[in-house]
This record gives C-alpha cells, structure tokens and sequence, in this order.
C-alpha cells in the first residue's frame, strides 16, 4: 500500500535527496526543507520505493502538500 509523505509546514525545498524508483528505508532521508533560515529534513515512516517524487528543488511547499509517495 503507497504512503504519502506531507509537508509539514510552509517551507522552501532546500534539497532533494532521493529520485523516483530509489530503494528507502525507515529513517531515510527523502528532502530537506528550508524554513527561516533552518534545515529540516523530511523523513519516511515506511521501508519501500519511491513511487513519485511531486517536488523539485526551488519549489515552495504548503502544509499538507504531497512530497513523495512510497510504495
């Protein structure tokens, strides 16, 4: 079953990590957000593989929206 992975907060995305079709385990790192000027990293709950990646790096992201989508 796929597993999506929100936003947060409002927030730039500061760096992309992983690509579509990665292998991630629990813990892993997927993206790391930017927000007054602090590094936040988003991590996934579930092992899997990165079925969608829905940002770039440069994006601006708003609470709730979809980052990724494990599967």
């Amino acid at each position: 079953m796929a597993q999506e992975i929100r936003a947060e907060m409002v927030a730039n995305v500061w760096k992309v990590v992983v690509t579509e079709g990665d292998t991630v385990a629990d813990g892993d790192t997927l993206v790391i957000l930017e927000s007054m000027k602090m590094e936040i990293p988003v991590v996934t709950e579930v092992s899997g593989t990165v079925s969608a990646l829905h940002v770039a790096e440069g994006d601006v992201v708003q609470e709730g929206d979809v980052i990724a989508v494990i599967g």
